[in-house]
């Protein structure tokens, strides 16, 4: 919630836009995280035990995988990781992306979402409604 609040004063995380946006990034040292084709990990947490791992160069030990996403789960965690923004998910994006239309994917959601008073289709966007923020949490787990 804090970033849209952020983004409300004129500011935004980039990293958080993104993360929001599944764009990949590799971390590079102890604890980093990275996510590279649908798949997130992280480096170990022991710096003894990097060291040795690198001066042995058993690089592999260093890494922890920590999710292997389904395309489905990527579609999902796309739409909830958008609708975090406040200009929402682009369908536009969506179908390049992911090769469909959103709107028919989750027509249910988004229909049940738009009677609520949560979901608003604008132009090429779905996004939250004023409603839709205080209440932002049930439209997320729509898509969880």
């Amino acid at each position: 919630m804090k970033f849209l609040i952020l983004q409300n004063l004129g500011y935004e995380s980039k990293h958080n836009t993104d993360c929001w946006s599944q764009k990949e990034y590799i971390g590079f040292g102890i604890a980093a995280h990275s996510y590279l084709s649908h798949i997130r990990y992280s480096n170990l947490i022991n710096i003894e035990e990097y060291i040795k791992n690198i001066k042995n160069e058993e690089f592999g030990k260093n890494v922890i995988i920590n999710e292997k996403q389904t395309i489905e789960e990527c579609k999902k965690e796309y739409m909830m990781l958008g609708l975090r923004r406040l200009d929402g998910v682009c369908i536009k994006d969506y179908k390049e992306k992911f090769g469909e239309n959103p709107i028919i994917k989750y027509c249910e959601e988004i229909e049940r979402l738009v009677k609520l008073g949560l979901l608003n289709v604008d132009g090429d966007y779905i996004k939250l409604t004023d409603k839709g923020l205080d209440f932002a949490n049930q439209v997320w787990e729509e898509f969880v």
